[in-house]
């Protein structure tokens, strides 16, 4: 599994990305949107954990891009400063989850597996409708012979 943990403040990524990676994860860092879409292109990213605050583009707004050109990468939102507003509006556009800092490791670990786990999910659905699809056209071209 491959996280990307997206955040200004350096201080809370090199922290979050020590204790993720101690734990046999492995982490990425981007401070801001266009180093978030950079390393989405270049990199299988599984799960995105992303700060709602920052300069220049916002989290929601880095989460609906993300959400248009990367829909299987799941993404759980972080903020220090928590609004209902922005928990509800976070979740409509696709985060699985709304954590509030200081957030506790383990919570932080248990959402990301299970937003893993959702993903993989996704993937399997899309997989399986996909070998369908192929069933039926095999199917279809022998009728037709």
């Amino acid at each position: 599994m491959s996280i990307l943990l997206v955040d200004d403040d350096q201080n809370f990524l090199s922290v979050a990305k020590k204790r993720l990676a101690k734990r046999g994860h492995a982490v990425q860092t981007a401070s801001n949107g266009p180093e978030v879409f950079e390393k989405l292109q270049v990199k299988s990213i599984h799960v995105v954990v992303l700060d709602v605050k920052m300069p220049g583009m916002s989290g929601i707004e880095i989460l609906k891009e993300i959400k248009k050109n990367f829909p299987l990468v799941q993404v759980i939102m972080l903020t220090g400063v928590p609004t209902v507003g922005c928990a509800a509006d976070s979740l409509k556009l696709g985060a699985l989850s709304y954590l509030i800092k200081p957030v506790d490791i383990e919570e932080l670990l248990q959402k990301i597996k299970e937003a893993y786990e959702q993903g993989q999910r996704l993937e399997q659905k899309i997989r399986n409708t996909q070998i369908r699809v192929l069933e039926q056209n095999v199917q279809t071209n022998r009728f037709h012979r």
